[in-house]
């Protein structure tokens, strides 16, 4: 039976240890799968998280194009240069990246024009032109007068957004308004680096200007049109890294610059600025241990989580090894308390059988052998109810099913009882004793002779006949009565000082080969225990063991 229980056992562990390999395998590789995964979705977000950087870089310029130029289209024409002054003043200092910004002070009429454009009974002329700008000298904001004779020398912009104007105008259906992304459409130029942009004028008045170009009007209007060029560095455009832990250094750099660094040491991408700043991008660079950091620190989360379930796994296989090991040692104790247990009982009995079967055999019996039969079976019966005792004790006191007795004892008395009483079984046991402090003291004196009892049994049974010791002590110490037992036996190993009171438990040496349930300690700490007190073990080996019990002292 034992064999097949450790065989299953043998079985079990190797299952536990098959399956810790197999998490560990699982383990390693969740762990090579999370590294893989995280530098995969790092490399993807190296690539794809530059759309953030640049939206939120020219979320200022977006600001500056979808509302800011729109607001020169609120003076209907009637922008002077000291307003325009003021306006671009609070432009340089909100939008950094405008240098510069020419301002065209035009007017729209049927009187033809030498600086501008004509076509019908239309024209189209600057009256003056001025240039804002912080590097622009206070001597040069103005640039061309109407009342000067010459043509203006910055009217690039001017000429082509008039023909853009005219063209407009000459499609234009009258009958129907035209919408907001038209008219902007029509009346603003992107170039790189540079915005140009004439308000819109109302749709009444771009009917009168197709007017204009068919025919001649009775009257002659005159209407006001201002155009605004604005000059963009893109260099002065504000980068904001969104992800710091990913972009090591993000440049501006023209779309033609090709680095002459090209190591596998960087990692790089790019992507192109929108609008007048197309001729440019956004160059993004990161050393190969920069990336190296972000992709640790994005597997570091999953690698704990994986950690943790590893960890999991490994405390239900040790506490299944556990349970399992425990089931083993209790399989064990159970079957040798079973062995011992009735090596105990088969003793007496078969002592008690023969005894009995030599009395029903025998024709008569002499008086010697009556007093030899009877003293036997009285001996043999006295074991066996102490055994019996002794477990039912124990089972009552372990589940506190007896009630602790109250009783004054004269402690001398007590204990020269219990040596009379040993030594009458045990001729050679040498009991001495000594008591100081106290002549009496309350307590159950049934529990207290069950300890001094097995005390004494365990100091006889295992001490060499030569030493066949035991000295007790008796001492009131600090409101504690301390009993000492010391005797000059084989001693305990000190590996198995931790174990000796546990239930079951043998130390394995010659002494015990006759068959020992293992009870004996073990019912001296429960006895203890149930008594309120602590029992204590000092031992050497071959020469001898003290136990120390203090239990409260009641006058």
């Amino acid at each position: 039976m034992t064999s097949v229980k450790n065989s299953g056992y043998r079985k079990n562990f190797s299952l536990i240890v098959l399956f810790l390999i197999l998490i560990s395998v699982l383990f390693i590789l969740s762990l090579f799968l999370a590294y893989n995964f995280s530098k995969k979705f790092i490399e993807n977000e190296f690539v794809s998280e530059k759309v953030k950087v640049l939206e939120s870089s020219i979320k200022p310029y977006n600001d500056f194009f979808q509302n800011k130029l729109p607001e020169v289209s609120y003076y209907n024409g009637y922008l002077d240069s000291a307003t325009t002054s003021r306006f671009v003043d609070t432009l340089l200092l909100q939008y950094p990246f405008v240098s510069q910004v020419n301002f065209y002070d035009a007017e729209v009429g049927s009187t033809p024009v030498t600086n501008g454009l004509n076509t019908g009974h239309f024209s189209f002329g600057p009256k003056y032109i001025y240039q804002f700008g912080s590097l622009v000298p206070a001597d040069s904001v103005k640039i061309f007068s109407k009342s000067k004779p010459g043509k203006f020398s910055r009217g690039d912009d001017f000429m082509t957004l008039g023909f853009k104007l005219i063209s407009y105008i000459e499609t234009l259906d009258t009958t129907k308004a035209p919408n907001a992304d038209e008219l902007f459409s029509n009346f603003s130029i992107v170039r790189s680096n540079k915005i140009t942009y004439l308000n819109i004028p109302r749709f009444e008045d771009l009917k009168v200007y197709k007017q204009m170009m068919r025919t001649k009007l009775k009257t002659s209007p005159v209407y006001q049109q201002d155009m605004l060029s604005f000059f963009l560095d893109p260099y002065k455009i504000k980068i904001i890294n969104t992800k710091p832990k990913l972009y090591e250094t993000i440049r501006i750099e023209p779309l033609t610059y090709d680095p002459l660094d090209t190591s596998s040491d960087y990692s790089t991408t790019e992507i192109t600025l929108p609008g007048p700043f197309s001729d440019y991008k956004l160059y993004f660079s990161s050393a190969n241990s920069f990336v190296d950091k972000a992709v640790f620190e994005y597997f570091l989360p999953i690698a704990l989580i994986v950690l943790f379930f590893y960890a999991i796994l490994v405390l239900i296989a040790f506490l299944i090894y556990r349970n399992l090991n425990i089931n083993h040692r209790m399989f064990k104790l159970q079957y040798d308390f079973v062995n011992n247990l009735t090596h105990e009982f088969k003793t007496p009995v078969s002592v008690i059988k023969i005894a009995g079967n030599n009395i029903k055999s025998a024709a008569s019996l002499t008086e010697r052998e009556q007093q030899m039969y009877g003293r036997i079976l009285d001996e043999e019966a006295d074991k066996l109810n102490g055994l019996m005792n002794k477990l039912l004790a124990f089972t009552q006191i372990e589940n506190k099913a007896i009630q602790l007795n109250q009783d004054e004892i004269n402690i001398v008395d007590f204990i020269e009882s219990t040596i009379e009483s040993h030594q009458l079984k045990y001729p050679d046991f040498n009991f001495t004793y000594e008591v100081n402090g106290f002549t009496s003291f309350v307590t159950d004196p049934v529990l207290l002779g069950s300890l001094f009892d097995n005390l004494a049994e365990n100091a006889y049974k295992y001490s060499p006949v030569s030493h066949k010791f035991l000295h007790v002590t008796a001492k009131l110490i600090k409101g504690k009565i301390v009993f000492r037992f010391t005797d000059r036996g084989i001693g305990i190993p000190a590996p198995e000082i931790n174990n000796i009171f546990k239930k079951f438990y043998r130390i394995q040496n010659q002494y015990n080969q006759n068959g020992s349930v293992g009870l004996g300690l073990a019912f001296c700490k429960e006895l203890v225990n149930f008594m309120k007190g602590e029992i204590t073990v000092k031992s050497k080996v071959n020469q001898g063991t003290e136990f120390k019990i203090v239990l409260p002292y009641n006058d």
